[in-house]
């Protein structure tokens, strides 16, 4: 079939249609009718993307630079500047209480990398000129 989403539930569901169907025909057409209400509510999914990052709220609109924001800063937190400002800490304030390290650094370079990756994507569909409109916002 080819669509992940689609595979997954249809083997989520196999064995119970088998016992609950067992007309090949009328399972088929099950499936085939569950394949497209699956798509619909991806394609929903997107409209509400869309609307959702047209919007002039930073709340509703700004939630994926949010994340963005996030992840920079934690990663120039944990790398470069938890260095620098323990460095000033110990060399001008001994007795000062340890500054916060961040936990679960794999976890947050596998999201920033993730988003990276697909923003890299996008870009190089966009040079490349194969970028359709209206997937992501307006172009």
């Amino acid at each position: 079939m080819g669509i992940p989403v689609i595979d997954t539930i249809l083997d989520v569901i196999k064995t119970p249609l088998e016992r609950l169907i067992p007309d090949k025909n009328k399972k088929a057409e099950f499936e085939h009718t569950l394949q497209i209400e699956v798509l619909k509510a991806g394609l929903g999914q997107m409209e509400i993307n869309k609307v959702e990052a047209a919007h002039k709220s930073i709340f509703v609109a700004g939630w994926r630079p949010f994340i963005g924001w996030v992840c920079g800063f934690a990663l120039a937190w944990h790398f470069i500047l938890y260095d620098i400002a323990q460095w000033v800490q110990l060399s001008f304030f001994p007795d000062s209480p340890q500054l916060p390290a961040l936990n679960g650094t794999e976890t947050l370079i596998t999201v920033l990398l993730s988003m990276l990756g697909l923003g890299g994507l996008r870009t190089f569909e966009k040079i490349k000129g194969v970028a359709r409109e209206g997937i992501v916002g307006k172009e």
